[in-house]
């Protein structure tokens, strides 16, 4: 990475709205990973980050940023991708050997659980993911990442090879001063129920899935 480059990514690191509060091992059936508490400095939100190995300024790292989703991350829900991607997301970097996983608390792209479910209902009865949202007056994506960013920072990252599938995270990460030096997809065989919300992701929010046509 050169000098200027370097310079550049401390500068956009600072100053700093998260803070770590601490940090433990656990090892999970991926691997053994680390993990972080941090806690926002301005606002009540709080995040959850796994990490593994050295993580370093000039080297290119795996990096996500995962939204939580109670229903697909614990529950095992096949009405999304959301829990496959995670998983998938730490056997990649278990065999990397090291990059981080960013867990941002903004459940159903920022609506919360409850809201979730009531869109949920409205799928239910044939609306699409995008359609439900808006028929309960909410905005389609409410997710902010700034602070996503700024923990990869502290953590050490300047370059990272996102794992995502979203375009707006990817524009998100280079806005706050991340190098993006590689996407990597983190696609993965999903249910058929999942499908019609895959569709609507890539059809309507644009998302790179290139095993949806």
């Amino acid at each position: 990475m050169k000098q200027d480059q370097m310079e550049s990514c401390r500068q956009a690191a600072k100053p700093l709205t998260v803070e770590r509060v601490s940090v433990a091992r656990l090892p999970t059936e991926r691997g053994e990973f680390k993990i972080a508490g941090y806690r926002s400095l301005i606002s009540d939100e709080v995040f959850v980050v796994l990490y593994k190995g050295e993580l370093r300024a000039d080297v290119p790292t795996l990096a996500r940023i995962h939204s939580q989703c109670l229903t697909g991350d614990v529950f095992g829900s096949t009405k999304c991708d959301c829990g496959p991607q995670l998983h998938r997301a730490m056997e990649l970097i278990e065999k990397d050997g090291r990059g981080a996983i960013v867990y941002q608390q903004q459940e159903g792209r920022g609506i919360g659980i409850i809201n979730k479910i009531r869109a949920y209902a409205l799928q239910d009865e044939g609306a699409d993911t995008v359609e439900a949202n808006e028929r309960l007056g909410l905005a389609v994506d409410l997710r902010e990442y700034r602070q996503c960013a700024e923990i990869l920072f502290d953590l050490g990252l300047c370059q990272v090879r996102l794992m995502s599938n979203n375009p707006l995270k990817i524009q998100a990460m280079t806005e706050a001063g991340l190098r993006i030096v590689e996407r990597v997809s983190i696609e993965v065989e999903s249910a058929a129920a999942a499908q019609g919300y895959l569709e609507t992701k890539k059809q309507k929010m644009g998302h790179l899935l290139e095993m949806i046509k």
